[in-house]
This record gives C-alpha cells, structure tokens and sequence, in this order.
C-alpha cells in the first residue's frame, strides 16, 4: 500500500530507477530480503511499461486512490490495535495458558480459539463444539441414498476453523530428527500419530487434516472443560 502510494501511476514509477524503487519497497516490507525487492521491483516497471495508459490525463484519479489508499492504511492500523487489545486480554484468561499446553497453539492462535468459542460451558459436549466450528460432516439423503462421503458444514466461524487448521499443521510440523534414525519428531507428536493412523488407512489428506482438527476439537474441551493441561489428558 506505501508503495502505491509512492507510485501511484506508471509515469511515476518509470520516473525512478529500478534500484530506487527496490529501496522503497525493502523499507516497506522490512521482513523480506533486499533479492525479493529487486524482483518485486521488476515486475513493477515491467508491469508499468505494459500499461497503455502511461500518462493519467486527471489528476483528480491520483488524489482518489491516494485517500483510498490512505483508508486502507487507517482500517489496518485500527484492525492491528484491537488486535493487540484481544492479546493483552487473553492473557489474564486461564483458558489462554491451557491451551497453549498443546504443541501447536501459540499465542494468536489461543487467543482466537478463546475469543470465537467463548465459554465451554455452552457445550454439552466435544461434538456440539465441533458442530460450532463447521467441521463436522453434512450428510446428504434423498429416498433411500444416504451420501457415504461428505463435505464438512462450514457453519460457524471461519475464523476459528482457521485458526484451528494453522494449529494442526504447526503441530504436525516437524520439529526435529533423531540423530540416530531418521525418524521425524513432530511438534505435537500424539497428533501426528493420528494424522498417519488417518493416512495409513487411505484417508486423503485434506480428510486426515479434517480428522486431525476434529480430534484437536475435542482436546480442546476436554482442557477447557477439566481446567487441566495437554500433559495431564490421557
């Protein structure tokens, strides 16, 4: 967005060199590598050579996009405070410390569990929750056919069916090898085990993945429900 707002039109960045526009980009994402900028900034100038409207004939376009622009940034700006204000509240919850007890779940990622599921206590039971997170599977009938294979519901929250598929891949992860094997040592190895137990029986892996969130589902109340830590669950 800074750079679109460096270089709003294809004049403008074909009014710099390529080295220039490299630098703008590299003090705008800091993260990335000064390689990934230069490429970033190819593309940008060969993308403005393309463009058949090298000169913007109304200045009033500029100063449009230039205040969209600058809306976008003030959204995000306000998007990343109540963020920060979510984590510094999570914090004092207990619920925010058990499930961090589980390899996978971070920070962030415990702070959206608790703040899209709220109190346990509303479900009876794991399988309510997994209802609530949209991953349970819709089962189609019609007369005497009943579906045999099924996509999940997709009710609920998007954001905690995402927050909950980041969890399983950073638990499936790997976290390190044997030195004296070459056998891998997942972050959340329990986990693991049950994602290749889904496989070994021909589950695809997007199905073992769904699996994995379920059974990461009922974890989870089990925690929440005894107030006791990953360790602890048998």
């Amino acid at each position: 967005m800074l750079t679109l707002l460096a270089f709003p039109t294809s004049e403008a960045v074909m009014s710099v060199s390529e080295k220039k526009l490299a630098e703008k980009i590299s003090s705008v994402c800091k993260s990335q590598s000064d390689i990934w900028a230069a490429e970033r900034a190819l593309k940008l100038r060969e993308a403005a050579i393309r463009n058949p409207f090298q000169n913007n004939l109304y200045q009033s376009h500029i100063f449009n996009l230039e205040m969209l622009v600058k809306i976008v940034l003030q959204y995000q700006e306000h998007l990343s405070k109540i963020a920060d204000e979510k984590d510094a509240l999570a914090k004092e919850i207990e619920e925010y410390h058990i499930l961090q007890s589980i390899p996978g779940i971070g920070e962030k990622i415990s702070a959206t569990i608790i703040s899209e599921v709220g109190e346990i206590e509303r479900f009876n039971d794991a399988k309510k929750l997994v209802a609530f997170a949209g991953v349970d599977p819709s089962v189609y009938s019609s007369g005497k056919f009943t579906a045999s294979v099924n996509r999940i519901t997709k009710r609920g929250s998007c954001r905690l069916r995402h927050a909950l598929y980041m969890a399983v891949q950073s638990g499936l992860r790997e976290s390190r090898k044997k030195k004296t094997t070459d056998e891998i040592i997942a972050r959340n190895k329990r986990l693991r085990e049950f994602y290749e137990k889904k496989r070994e029986e021909g589950k695809p892996f997007r199905v073992a993945v769904i699996a994995c969130v379920n059974k990461l589902l009922h974890w989870i109340y089990a925690l929440l429900k005894s107030r006791t830590t990953f360790q602890d669950i048998a």
